[in-house]
């Protein structure tokens, strides 16, 4: 392997990381690095004194470049957006699912600013480079970002067996239709996140409350009765316990448990096909 090629590929991890978190998909962060790739075969690497620096600063400036565009596709999705599900064995830092929606809400700039600073540990000289801006202009965009993200960092770390029992029992009681066993698990204030992006059947809006969510599992419950899908994985999605299935169709589907003083918070349930090719070939 060339040194162009061995140089690039050692950081390959990191640059994806970075385009995942700035993006939410798994195919555009493999295209923005793909291009970081060209780009950097196509640089004078004897001026590059760091390459991290230079390359995630092309990474940095390409997703800024996709999110323009992401924005106007997310204006016309069918139903609530999540994610691509990235399904590991253990959590791989406190970028969880939450904190990935809560990002869509910041401007391009201030999420930029964010995650290369309080995520990757970038100076702020170094992330004006990236953005364009100067270091105090850059403090702020990070500023800002922290305070409307504020409340979607996890208080209290789930301890792992914890985490996967909770995940475990869910699963049981939601395919089993034992809906009195599911509510004792559901915080008052639970959501239902449901992502089928139009290619799957999926609820139409977030649904919000104990009683909203419980009647939706019920439903479902009952339209599973004696099929209730393949449990494959009991795994770490987006950073939260849950676990992958396949289902009555044949397809994958990802849920994840938001989980808060031993309640359920939320349920993220990734449905759309578009989302979860890349999951196929890891999980044989």
């Amino acid at each position: 392997m060339s040194d162009t090629a061995a140089a690039f590929d050692a950081l390959r991890p990191t640059l994806l990381r970075v385009a995942y978190r700035m993006l939410g998909s798994v195919a555009d962060a493999e295209d923005v690095v793909q291009e970081a790739w060209l780009r950097w075969t196509a640089t004078d690497r004897e001026a590059v004194r760091v390459p991290e620096a230079f390359l995630r600063r092309v990474v940095t400036r390409l997703c800024l470049d996709q999110l323009k565009s992401a924005r106007a596709r997310r204006e016309t999705y069918v139903g609530p957006w999540l994610p691509d599900p990235v399904v590991e064995p253990e959590p791989a830092d406190d970028v969880t699912l939450p904190l990935l929606l809560a990002l869509e809400r910041l401007s391009p700039l201030e999420r930029a600013a964010f995650l290369l600073h309080d995520v990757f540990d970038e100076s702020f000289e170094t992330i004006a480079e990236s953005l364009g801006r100067d270091p105090a202009a850059c403090r702020q965009l990070a500023t800002r970002a922290r305070e409307h993200v504020r409340g979607e960092r996890p208080r209290f770390p789930v301890e792992r067996g914890h985490g996967m029992a909770i995940a475990q029992a869910f699963f049981a009681a939601s395919r089993g239709g034992d809906i009195a066993a599911l509510g004792a698990m559901l915080a008052e204030d639970v959501t239902l996140h449901s992502d089928g992006g139009g290619k799957r059947p999926a609820a139409g809006r977030v649904m919000r409350g104990l009683s909203e969510v419980t009647r939706s599992f019920a439903a479902i419950a009952r339209l599973l009765h004696g099929r209730p899908g393949t449990l494959l994985h009991m795994a770490y999605v987006n950073g939260l316990p849950g676990f992958v299935t396949r289902e009555a169709d044949g397809l994958l589907q990802t849920t994840a448990l938001l989980i808060d003083d031993g309640k359920i918070r939320a349920v993220y349930v990734m449905r759309n096909p578009d989302k979860l090719g890349h999951l196929d070939g890891a999980l044989h």
